[in-house]
Parts: structure tokens; sequence; C-alpha cells
């Protein structure tokens, strides 16, 4: 008779220790995900940061050349101090959308110093530059795709329902500011 009691047991129990393998198992999914993400993230702010880092060479050797365009500078060096000093993700997204702002209209005023664009530091910074937010753009793409993954595993049963209890919540994506969908007016000077 003791030997038949224990069967329901060792069933029950067996069923419990199963249960809590796969909520380990999927908790650690979650952390990895979770990884995933912020190390994207984290790449994002990298490459910003080696753009903040060209910026101020940038901007001195566009000064020997055009030192009465002050207004212009002044804006590029402005909004990356804006960018330096960003404390959140949307601080970050808004003065990095400022920054492309002043650094095309930097690129207008260039377009009136042919001396300046055939400057040999100049055109290395540029190239560094130019690799640098192609650099950013495949970061943000990585980020998106790593936020998606985690987002689909969040949504997805069993994993709804984990997320919920362990407080794993969706993770925003990386948007463009709304003022980059207007294309940059450039004008060279004809009247």
């Amino acid at each position: 008779m003791a030997k038949r009691s224990l069967g329901p047991i060792i069933i029950i129990v067996g069923i419990i220790i199963v249960l809590i393998l796969m909520l380990m198992g999927s908790y650690n999914g979650f952390v990895n995900a979770e990884e995933n993400v912020d190390q994207s993230y984290a790449q994002i702010e990298n490459q910003l940061q080696r753009r903040l880092d060209l910026i101020p060479n940038l901007v001195n050797t566009v000064k020997g050349y055009a030192a009465h365009e002050k207004e212009t500078i002044q804006a590029v060096s402005d909004a990356r101090a804006r960018l330096a000093g960003a404390r959140s993700p949307e601080e970050e997204a808004t003065a990095n959308a400022e920054l492309s702002s002043a650094l095309s209209r930097l690129l207008v005023v260039v377009e009136n110093y042919p001396n300046l664009k055939a400057d040999k530091q100049f055109t290395q910074l540029m190239d560094e530059l130019a690799g640098t937010e192609n650099r950013i753009s495949i970061a943000r793409r990585d980020y998106n795709d790593q936020v998606s993954s985690y987002n689909k595993k969040v949504k997805r049963f069993p994993g709804a329902l984990v997320a919920g209890i362990t407080g794993f919540d969706q993770k925003e994506y990386f948007k463009a500011d709304p003022r980059s969908q207007q294309a940059p007016a450039v004008d060279f000077g004809g009247k």
C-alpha cells in the first residue's frame, strides 16, 4: 500500500521539476535576448561617440577656411554638446537629429570653398565621417533587429506568461526623428 501512494507523488514532483526547468530555460532566454538588445544599443552609442570625436577636427578645419561662417560652425558645436550631454534615448535621438541637420548645413557652407574641399585633412575627415554615418545606420538596424527578436519572445506564448511573471517588458525600436523625413534645403548660392 505504501508503494501505491508514492506513485502519484513522484509523478507530481516530476511534473513540477519539468515545469521549473522549462521556466528557467525561458527566463534565461529572456536574459540573453535583453542583453543582446542592450549590447546593440551600446554599439549605436559607440558610433555616435566616434562621430562626436570627429566633429571638433572637422569644425576646426572648416574654421580655417570659412571664418565668417561662425553661425553654422557654432550650430554644429552646440548640437554636438547637446548630444554629448543627452541623458535619455529620447534626448539622444533629438540631439542626434539636430547634429545631423547642423552637419548638412556645414556641408552646404563647404561647397562655397573649393580650396577646403581639396584640403587633404578635410577630405580624410569627411571620409571618416561618412564611414561613421554608415556604421551608425548599421548599428541602428542591428539594434532594431535585436529589439524585434526580443519583443517576439515577450509576446509569444508561453514566453508572454514568463515575461509577465518576471517583469520583462517590450523594448522600444530606434525611430528616426520626424524632422529627418524632410530633405534639407541645399542652396549653392545660385540666384
